[in-house]
């Protein structure tokens, strides 16, 4: 359960209920969420009781505005979402205002419409840019063309269909001395394309292939004062919710003296959309 800011102003409540399922078929260097998911197809069924069961454990009402269906994979892949369980996940999500899936950009087409036809809230569908860096981008195994990318916003948009986007900071290739700026870019490519919420995700360690890379030197780890400076240019999207994500945050290199402080400081511009105060540490001033 967490608070964010929202695009027409104040903050919602959003619920994310991560379901096990078949695994991306998309290998991006960058990624770990394949550790959580099937070897095999989803059995149907499988999801809609994940489901039921995280509803179930909720507390009385009033219920999140928002409900987000991460299954580490991509929900319109009827792979990993079989058909015949879209009714009853749209039933499951009836009581919420909003409902937020994710997709690689290529599997976004009719069979979102036919999701976003069965809830009685409204869809926005999660997907991946990670990066516009045109080495980064070609050697990321993201499989993703700027076009096609454009082209699944522009069909999102036609069809009412809200966009949130995921922009990667210190990804792989990136020189680290144009870490920020390449982030910034992406973040800027990303709301031009109608995107109302961005996401900038540190790219971490922990799927083997980062640590080859870090190996080689083509991967730095980003630290928290790089992210903290993104979030800081990046408040001046007004198009858009530029938020950093913080999960695993505590990973990030940072100065131990004042890394809560910093912390403290990027939870509250991601909820407030105004610069704060900057920390002063005489540690790594």
């Amino acid at each position: 359960m967490e608070d964010e800011r929202a695009p027409s102003g104040g903050v919602e409540r959003a619920l994310t209920v991560f379901l096990a399922g078949a695994e991306c078929p998309y290998t991006c260097s960058f990624c770990d969420l394949w550790r959580w998911t099937l070897d095999g197809p989803t059995p149907p069924g499988a999801l809609p009781a994940q489901l039921s069961r995280a509803l179930e454990s909720l507390a009385p009402p009033p219920l999140p505005h928002r409900l987000k269906l991460y299954n580490a994979s991509n929900f319109f892949d009827r792979r990993a979402v079989p058909a015949e369980d879209l009714p009853r996940i749209a039933e499951l999500a009836a009581p919420f205002a909003a409902v937020t899936v994710e997709s690689h950009a290529n599997t976004i087409g009719p069979s979102t419409l036919e999701f976003a036809a069965l809830l009685s809230g409204k869809l926005e569908v999660a997907v991946g840019l990670e990066t516009v860096h045109p080495v980064a981008a070609a050697h990321l195994n993201k499989k993703l063309e700027l076009d096609r990318f454009d082209r699944a916003a522009g069909f999102l948009a036609e069809h009412d269909i809200d966009l949130r986007v995921f922009v990667l900071l210190g990804a792989p290739y990136v020189p680290v001395e144009e870490s920020i700026e390449w982030t910034v870019r992406t973040v800027a490519y990303a709301a031009a394309r109608g995107a109302r919420r961005i996401a900038v995700i540190p790219v971490r360690g922990g799927n083997g292939e980062i640590e080859r890379l870090q190996a080689l030197g083509d991967f730095i780890p980003p630290t928290l004062t790089q992210l903290e400076t993104v979030v800081e240019r990046c408040l001046a999207f007004s198009s858009a919710v530029v938020s950093a994500d913080l999960w695993d945050v505590e990973r990030l290199p940072a100065c131990e003296a004042c890394r809560s402080e910093r912390v403290a400081r990027l939870r509250q511009m991601n909820l407030s959309g105004l610069a704060q105060p900057a920390v002063s540490c005489s540690v790594c001033a």
